[in-house]
């Protein structure tokens, strides 16, 4: 027996219910991810205007400073297209594990922000960024099964948080830091 998921319907809906909870449920998605770009860029910009980021050892491969928010920015929206295109699939029943993980990586990035830039701790924070790569490549491949279009917008922020995750790890073995 299926066990009920609240992103499943109780009754049918009519035609006129679903096109707007359909446009409202993918609202909300993009209000939380742009929430979480908003907090994120807030506690990342805090941690930019003392010198410790500036101190930190870096590898040269390190992109400048105001690379940072632009991508970030345009991964958030990106990811935001591809969390409302699953919930607009919502049809089937198959969009409550995406949906769970796409939530769960975003708290996971939020975090990491958190972690890294607000209380400046580099190990935990690439700790979180290790769950966080695991969660946003599940998400990636149940956004996949549940709509290719959005399993193919979640590539690009997979592949950045890779990266991020390689540059917060060179950062820890160049500066031994905790």
């Amino acid at each position: 027996m299926a066990t009920a998921c609240m992103f499943t319907r109780p009754r049918p809906e009519t035609a006129d219910e679903h096109r707007t909870r359909s446009w409202a449920g993918a609202a909300v998605v993009v209000a939380a991810c742009l929430g979480v770009e908003a907090v994120a860029g807030a506690v990342t910009a805090a941690g930019l205007r003392g010198d410790w980021y500036a101190t930190l050892p870096k590898p040269t491969w390190t992109p400048p400073d105001h690379v940072f928010g632009p991508v970030w920015t345009a991964l958030y929206l990106v990811t935001a297209a591809a969390g409302s295109l699953v919930w607009l699939t919502r049809d089937r029943e198959d969009v409550c594990c995406p949906l769970a993980a796409f939530g769960l990586q975003l708290a996971a990035n939020l975090m990491w922000s958190v972690l890294f830039f607000g209380l400046h701790a580099p190990f935990l924070a690439f700790l979180d960024g290790l769950a966080l790569w695991v969660l946003a490549g599940i998400t990636m491949l149940h956004f996949f099964e549940a709509s290719r279009p959005a399993g193919w917008l979640m590539v690009p922020y997979w592949l950045w948080v890779s990266f991020a995750l390689t540059l917060n790890g060179a950062i820890l073995a160049l500066g031994r830091v905790a």
